[in-house]
């Protein structure tokens, strides 16, 4: 498939509120993933990252290329999915078969209370190492504990690169 037939196709993203935490320490995110069948075929997995000072930053400029080739890891956010699973930086595996048959994925991500955050989706190939094909970003002015207002992201950019774009826990 070619770049330029992936670049017309958007990856759409919708984060939802879904009540409070236990823990009173993070709000609970649900992202609601839907792309074009096209695309799903491409993207093996989905990156979610949050990073500090999110005011003080470029999404143009963050989704040119790889996010852990331009920022510090301790700049990320640590994260929490709905299993228990936590890091910088959470990956989940797309599932083909909804995707391809116009369906969407639901995640969970738990992003810790606070303000002026910017939140990075990238869309990973299939491979080894992993293979960058472009990312999505918005601003989180605020993340309560609880409820928390919708968000719809923005839609993906892809600009597939030879980078890398994993990121440690």
């Amino acid at each position: 498939m070619s770049l330029r037939l992936l670049k017309s196709l958007p990856l759409a993203f919708a984060l939802c509120a879904c009540g409070p935490t236990d823990s009173g320490t993070a709000g609970r995110f649900g992202l609601d993933v839907t792309m074009s069948r096209a695309v799903a075929a491409e993207v093996h997995a989905l990156q979610v990252s949050v990073l500090e000072d999110g005011s003080r930053r470029s999404c143009t400029e963050l989704q040119r290329t790889c996010l852990n080739t331009q920022v510090k890891r301790e700049e990320l956010v640590v994260l929490e999915d709905s299993r228990g699973n936590e890091g910088r930086a959470l990956r989940f595996t797309v599932d083909l078969a909804a995707m391809q048959n116009g369906g969407s994925q639901a995640l969970e991500v738990d992003v810790p209370v606070g303000r002026d955050y910017a939140l990075v989706i990238e869309a990973i190939a299939v491979g080894a190492p992993s293979r960058f094909l472009g990312s999505s970003c918005n601003y989180l002015k605020v993340v309560n504990s609880g409820d928390n207002a919708p968000v719809v992201a923005a839609p993906l950019v892809l600009t597939e690169q030879s980078c890398d774009p994993s990121i440690g826990p």
